[in-house]
Formats: C-alpha cells, sequence, structure tokens
C-alpha cells in the first residue's frame, strides 16, 4: 500500500511514521504534489499552530490539492483541525473539508490548557474507523483548541467543554488526539484507516 505522510513541518512526524511501520506499513514523507495525489492513503500530521499549519500547505502550493483528494485522508492532532473551515487559533481559515470553527479551550478549576494526557473517548455512533475501540478507551492528547461536536463526530472527549475526538466526512477523517502515542488505541485507529476501501 501506497501512504504518504503530507510534509506540513509538524512535530510528530517521525512518530507517525514509526507507528505505522510497527503495523507493517512503510510511509513515505512528501511534499510533492504528484506523489501525494497518487497516494492510496494520506496522513496529514501537525503539531502547533493552526495559522501556520495553512501557511506552509499555501507556500507548498498543497491547499487544493488536499481539498481535491478523494482517497482516504488522515488528519492527525493539528492536521485534523485543518480539515475544518476556520480555528481562532491566529484567526486561520482552514481547508474547508468538515463544517465548524475550531475554538480554544477554555481551563478551569483543575483544568489546564492546553490539556495534556490520557483522556477517555465517549462513541458517538459506530464506524469501521473506530471498530476495536469502545467508549472509556483512552487516548493521548496535547492540544489547546480544538473542534465542535457536529454531524460529522465519531467520539469525543471532555475537558471542560466536549469537543470532537474524531471525526469522519465520507473519506476525510481525523483524529484530535495522538494515535502515535496512544498505544492499543492508537494502533487500531491507524489500522483500522489502513484497512478503509480506497
Amino acid at each position: 500500500m501506497n501512504v504518504v505522510l503530507i510534509d506540513a513541518g509538524g512535530a510528530n512526524i517521525g512518530s507517525v511514521r514509526y507507528a505505522l511501520e510497527r503495523l507493517g506499513t512503510s510511509a513515505r514523507l512528501s511534499a510533492d504534489p504528484g506523489e501525494i495525489a497518487s497516494a492510496d492513503r494520506v496522513i496529514l500530521p501537525g503539531v502547533g499552530a493552526a495559522a501556520t499549519g495553512m501557511a506552509r500547505l499555501r507556500e507548498l502550493g498543497l491547499v487544493e490539492l488536499v481539498r481535491s483528494l478523494r482517497q482516504p485522508l488522515l488528519g492527525v492532532c493539528l492536521g485534523m483541525q485543518l480539515l475544518f473551515e476556520s480555528s481562532e487559533e491566529g484567526d486561520a481559515e482552514c481547508l474547508g473539508l468538515l463544517p465548524g470553527r475550531v475554538r480554544k479551550l477554555e481551563g478551569g478549576p483543575g483544568l489546564r490548557v492546553p490539556h495534556m494526557g490520557w483522556n477517555g473517548l465517549a462513541i458517538v455512533r459506530e464506524d469501521p474507523l473506530l471498530d476495536g475501540i469502545v467508549g472509556g478507551d483512552t487516548a493521548y492528547f496535547v492540544h489547546g483548541y480544538a473542534a465542535p461536536v457536529g454531524d460529522d463526530t465519531l467520539a469525543t472527549c471532555t475537558h471542560g467543554a466536549t469537543f470532537a475526538a474524531v471525526v469522519r466526512r465520507g473519506s476525510r477523517m481525523g483524529a484530535q488526539f495522538h494515535p502515535e502515542r496512544s498505544a492499543s488505541i492508537g494502533a487500531r485507529l491507524l489500522a483500522n484507516f489502513l484497512e478503509m476501501p480506497a
């Protein structure tokens, strides 16, 4: 299987590649439009700010390409947030593949922002992306902004407010948590993504 990681400058790229290797899949890191367009699976990783991530995609000339992809696409962490219409973080216009605006998490008593660490998932609806994952399973999060719960939400998480933890609209999918750091649950989600029909 031809899997490509978009080289959008995220600090988690190496760990995502290693997680895929543990599943027996090697992934190429690429910013080449032809390579990305011809891949069987595309992963958009990302760590950092939405405005910076979108600036990098624009600089590489990849915004319209990513919007046009029809093969399974998985956004991870910031990569998932970039799938939405916009983000409060830097007032960024994002890819617009999913409706909604990413907003800053609100802190509170005993609630740190950014949200860092293990937290439970609540399943909103069954989907092949979540095969083998059940409500209460925990995943590893590191983020200060979060996507709203909407029609495309498969699983949620709560840190003060409830937000979208896993999303899917057709072939466009995203995980707010880091599957590459989420032990067996993260490996399961990545394996499910790789097994998706093209």
